[in-house]
Formats: structure tokens, sequence, C-alpha cells
């Protein structure tokens, strides 16, 4: 068996996360590749990967430049320092966006056109009648909006705000003058990206994006110029926020100081059109200060995130996949009230194959009761028009003890999360910033209730977030239960976050940063020990990303062990799998489907007396030493069952799976002479026969009962 110091300290035996990253969006693209899907999804997914990119550089890419600025050179585990990582993360996202582009040009454009969407690409392309609705459309809504900007002694160049898409120019006076002289104007963003044109029945819809009018109109914008050249271009700048804490006297201003300046932070990416004048381009890359290795020239549209607004034009329905209903949670479908359903037995929830309602009416029902004393509550991310912040604001009105913890560090909703806290306060609820150095990334809320028999603890814990909006788009489990042990468990956690009072042991919860870390590690070496005296061994893991060097080592000296490790890993993945001598005992796959895979699960065999747990936690630095995360095991064996088949479904799916090869590559799984499976609808079906099952029993002369969603059975 190999020596685990070798292991550990052989930085071969490590993907850089950053390139892993990269190989995840083109699962992502892949999706946009795929002709088996509905066009419209197609579209979707390409916007997806743009989206995602802008988010990688801004905070992954942005990170790595403060390192070399910094003098940073200590390498990450896969022997890469910042500046290598930097040159081949270049290489890599030159050659994704590339392929986005190919994609969107060769394969979705030939085929909107073809189903009777028609993006018209250049304003020089529009028909007379065409011509003159978009001068009209010019002149009535878009230029009382610009603000034209030139460049002289006077007039310094402007500063240009984070991802905002603007049109640059060089003008030449009409006097004749021959020197040329920059200017530009900023698209608004506070008007539709995409212009449709007027259209008859049975006729193709045609539209073109705003960009292209402003720059058909650019002349009335400087009237005593002409334009010789103008070109669309977008900058990306640093919006990773660097907030001293332990000097911070107030956390909330001091992080809304640091959000104005996210607008304005070193740019780091140029996207310009592939045609752009080549002086034009000169005067950008000096102006921003940026490196010719951060421009993109692009063969198309800058900011492929406007697929997600074409996905929503209307009349095209069919050319989406039907769109699916969350389903009723079987153990709810009764008249008795939440907090009586809960004491009957825990209570599992998988979304969004079930609604999320129920967590929505735990807190809406805790409000209200005039039994519950207390609520108190985590949040991360929650949605624009929150019902769960509703709720909580009607419990302080109903004079409970509301207590929440607004996590303000939660990265590109600082904002929102400002908002939500500001607006807790005033209805009365304690409200608490997080902690010094963490955030808080569990999720958990704790009901305390007077009962006949005293007071009782009801306890709701999850991977996902409290947002009813992502709810219905990410796959995550919740487990409402009323286990004393967990309800003390809970209170526990928030006397830790409110106060410093750190409990001296758990009784089932397992939290990040002082206790997780040495848990897992802890199970995977048990059952290394178990696989070298012959017991039973094996390890299922489902998460986002794995990318913690003493896991993957553990998980390396299981695997030489004899343990089967199957690792369901969605995103980034720093792990070797199928490694002779190293981990040819572990396989990883990752699955992109419709719902974004959220979920994390931990299943470890323990010699036939299996233990099952969730989490919030991924198998990541951040996660087990710089946030405050919760573990929290399953044991009510029917449920369990439940899950290990949902985990094993997972592994035979086919269609949605992408395997992890020994050299960091993904590939499809051969479905030859296969049955093919699909994790994500086969979900969705069991969800509505559990359903079916339920109404049956409830209601057993109904010889048949609608279900929403049905149809597509």
């Amino acid at each position: 068996m190999a020596d685990i110091n070798e292991i550990f300290n052989n930085p071969d035996n490590y993907v850089n996360r950053e390139l892993s990253w990269i190989e995840f969006n083109y699962r992502v693209l892949g999706e946009a590749r795929d002709k088996s899907l509905p066009l419209l999804e197609r579209v979707k997914f390409l916007g997806i990967t743009a989206s995602n990119l802008d988010e990688f550089y801004m905070v992954r890419v942005a990170s790595l430049k403060d390192m070399v600025h910094a003098k940073y050179t200590k390498p990450d585990i896969s022997g890469l320092k910042p500046g290598e990582q930097l040159e081949k993360i270049s290489e890599k996202t030159h050659e994704l966006v590339a392929l986005q582009y190919s994609t969107y040009n060769r394969s979705l454009l030939p085929a909107l056109k073809q189903h009777g969407i028609h993006v018209i690409l250049n304003h020089e392309d529009l028909n007379e009648e065409e011509g003159n609705f978009a001068d009209n459309y010019f002149e009535r809504d878009v230029y009382p909006v610009l603000t034209p900007m030139a460049v002289d002694s006077s007039r310094p160049f402007p500063l240009i705000r984070n991802k905002s898409l603007n049109i640059a120019a060089l003008l030449k006076k009409k006097s004749g003058e021959e020197e040329l002289e920059f200017a530009m104007v900023q698209v608004p963003s506070v008007l539709p990206r995409i212009v449709k044109f007027p259209k008859k029945e049975g006729e193709e819809q045609k539209v073109i994006l705003l960009e292209q009018i402003i720059e058909r109109n650019m002349g009335s914008l400087f009237l005593n110029y002409n334009v010789v050249t103008a070109s669309p271009f977008r900058v990306m700048r640093n919006a990773d926020l660097s907030i001293d804490e332990e000097e911070a006297v107030d956390l909330l201003e001091e992080i809304q100081k640091q959000l104005k300046k996210r607008q304005w932070g070193e740019a780091i990416r140029l996207e310009v059109e592939e045609k752009i004048d080549k002086g034009l381009l000169k005067i950008l890359k000096r102006e921003l200060n940026i490196s010719s290795s951060d421009i993109f020239l692009i063969s198309g549209p800058l900011d492929l995130t406007f697929l997600m607004k074409l996905y929503g034009v209307k009349g095209f329905e069919h050319l989406k996949a039907v769109p699916y209903v969350p389903q009723q949670v079987p153990e709810l479908m009764n008249e008795d009230d939440i907090f009586t359903n809960i004491r009957k037995g825990d209570i599992l929830l998988h979304h969004p194959y079930e609604t999320f309602d129920p967590v929505v009416n735990f807190v809406k029902a805790a409000a209200k009761d005039p039994e519950v004393l207390a609520i108190k509550q985590t949040l991360y991310r929650v949605s624009g028009n929150s019902p769960i912040v509703a709720a909580l604001e009607e419990a302080a009105d109903n004079r409970k003890q509301v207590s929440v913890l607004v996590e303000l560090k939660a990265r590109f909703d600082e904002e929102n999360n400002i908002n939500w806290a500001k607006r807790l306060e005033k209805a009365g609820c304690h409200v608490i910033y997080g902690l010094v150095g963490l955030k808080t990334h569990s999720k958990i809320t704790l009901v305390v209730r007077r009962e006949e028999d005293g007071i009782r603890r009801y306890v709701h814990l999850g991977t996902g977030n409290y947002n009813d909006s992502t709810a219905k788009l990410y796959t995550d489990f919740g487990l409402m239960t009323c286990n004393p042990q967990i309800g003390e468990d809970a209170t526990a956690v928030f006397n830790m976050l409110s106060g410093y009072s750190e409990p001296l042991q758990w009784n089932k919860l397992v939290v990040a940063p002082i206790w997780l870390r040495a848990r897992f590690l802890k199970m995977i070496r048990r059952e290394t020990k178990n696989a070298k005296t012959g017991k039973q061994a094996h390890i299922i893991a489902k998460m986002n990303s794995l990318c913690d060097k003493d896991i993957i080592a553990a998980l390396y000296e299981a695997s030489c062990a004899g343990v089967k490790v199957q690792l369901i890993v969605r995103g980034i993945c720093s792990l070797r799998a199928g490694v002779p001598g190293l981990s040819e005992n572990i396989t990883v796959r990752s699955i992109i489907g419709n719902f974004l895979e959220h979920t994390r699960v931990f299943y470890f065999e323990n010699d036939g007396s299996p233990e099952l747990y969730l989490g919030s936690a991924d198998w990541m630095p951040r996660n087990l030493d710089k946030r405050v995360e919760i573990m929290f095991p399953v044991e009510d064996e029917d449920l369990k069952e439940r899950i290990i088949k949902i985990l094993l479904i997972q592994l035979e799916d086919n269609v949605k799976s992408h395997i992890l090869l020994p050299d960091g590559t993904y590939e499809k799984p051969d479905r030859r002479g296969r049955v093919q499976r699909n994790s994500q609808e086969e979900f969705c079906e069991e969800a509505k026969l559990a359903v079916r099952e339920e109404l049956k029993k409830l209601n057993p002369q109904a010889s048949r009962v609608f279900i929403p969603n049905e149809s597509q059975s």
C-alpha cells in the first residue's frame, strides 16, 4: 500500500480547483450542445455558463490576482503557484469562450431561426421597415436615458462600472480636423436588452440587441462629429470583498462601504468584439491597465447572460421542457397541524421534487401559534420577497422571542441581506450579523413551544438555503424533527452564535469549524480500519465540491485499503479517481441536469451498522475551517432507506452523469445495451406516485385523482 505521507505531499495526486471548476463549466456547456434537449433549454444552459464564468472571474481569478500583487508564491495542492494558475486559467477560459460562441453561432442561432426566433446580429442587416422601427424606438425610449461621454484634457477617461456593457467610439470632427477622439456611452441596464420587432400572426419573431440599435444611432449622440468606428466592450472587475472584521466598528456599515467599492475594483477581464478597431482596443487596454491575456475577442454579442431573457420570450413554450410542479409531502397531506405531524415522527423533505411550502408553513404556523414562545433561524440567502422573513416579522409583532442570524457576508447577496437585517430589526427581531472571521452557512430553524407535558423544541435542518425561489431549482434535503437531543443541540447552536457559549459536547449535531473536520476524518479512517481487518467498509458521499487535501488524502488511504468509495460531486473535484495504486477503488460522477444538484449526503457502512448524515458543508477548506456548518444524522430507518435508495439511483444515472477520468477530464457513461436512467426524472415520477398513493389511502373511493404534471408520466 502507498505511504500516506507520500500520497499527501505529491502534488501530482491533486487537481487544481480552478481548472476543475472550468471542467465543470464545460459540463454545463455540454447541456447547451445536447440536441436531445428542447431548444430553449439549451439556450438557457449557454446563458448559465456565461453567468458562471462572470462570477468565477470576479471572485476566483480576482483572488489569484490579489495573491500575485501581494507576491504570494506558495503553490496550491496541485503544485501550481498563483501566477501559474492564472496562465492556465487564461488558456482554458479562452478555449471555453471560443466553444461558447461556436455553440451560439453555429448551432443555436440557426436552430432558433428555424423555429421562428430570428436574432438579427448586426444593425446593418435591418431592412428599411425594421430600420425605421429601430430608429423610432431609439428616439422615443433609448436616447433620453443615454449619457454620451467624451474624453479630452478636461474630461478624463470615465470610471466604468463592473459588468456594464458599453460602446466605445473613435470620432472625427466634421470641421475637417484629422485627429481622432475617443468617446463612449453605457448601454443602459434599465432598458430591456432584447428588443422585439412587431410581428403578424404566423410570422417569425425578429429580435435585435439594444447595443446594436444604439450603435446604429451613435451619430445623434455626437452631432458635431463623424463616427469613424464604434464597438461594444465589457469590463469585469475584482469583486472579492476585503473586510477587516477585527477593526470594523460596525460590520453592517463596513460591508455597505465595501459594496460601493466593488463596482470600481481592478479590471481583470475585458470583452470586445472580434472586429474591434485596433486603435480603439489599444486605448481601452491602456486606460483599463489590462494585460493581453485578459482580453477576450468575441465572435458574437458580448455577455451571453442575455440568453436567460431570450428563454423567457413569450409564445415559444413548445421549445421548453414542461415545467415540473413540486409535489406535496405525503406525511403532511392530512388535517393535522405541522407540529402534530412532526410529533408523529421525523419528516424528510426532498426538494424540488417535494414542495418547499412545509418549511415556509412551519415558520408561519410558529408565528401565529399562541403556544410558541420563540423562533430562532439562520438566513444565508433568501428570496427577493421572502415569505419566511414576513413570517418572522409577524412573529415579532405577536411578541414571540425571535432571533435571526442574517449572514451579511453571503457573496453577492450582501446588499439583499443588509436590507433584510434592517427590516427584521425594525420589526423587533433580535438580529445577529454573523461571527467575526466566519460565515454562518448552516441552515437551521428552532421553534420553542409550550405544550401540556412541558416545553418542546421543533427543529428544521437543511442542506439548502431558506429560499423559496431556489428551492424550485436546487435539489436539497430537509429534516423536520422534535427529537429532544437534536432540540437541545439546536439551542446550543444558537447560544454559540449569539454569545460565547460553546457546549462541552453535542448529542447529535456536528458543527464546523471546530468539530466537523475531525468527525469526517474519523469516519473515513474507521472505514479504512474496517477494510484492513476484513469488515464491511463502504463510503458514499454526495456534495457540490471536493478540494480539501486532508479529506482527499484520507480517501486515497481508504481506497488503498480496499474501501469502495463512490462520490457524487457536481462541481469542483481536486481528487484523481481510478488511478492504480492510489484511487482505483474511488469513482466520481457529476450530475448536470434540469435541477442544480445541491444536496450534501454522507454514508458510512460502519461494518453493517450504516451511518447516514446530511449537512450544509462541502469537503472544502472554507466549509470545514471558516464557516459555521451543521451536519446532522438521519436515524429513522425508513428515512435512511429512502435516502440510500436515492443515492443508488444517482449512482446508476447514465443520462445526466459524467464520469471523472484519472486525467481530470469527464466523459458520459457508455449507454449501449443499457436501460437509460435519468435520476432527476425518476425522482419527479416517484414524488408524483407517492402523492397518488397517499391520496388513495385518504380517499379509497376515488378511482382517479389529478396530480400536477400527470401529463408528463
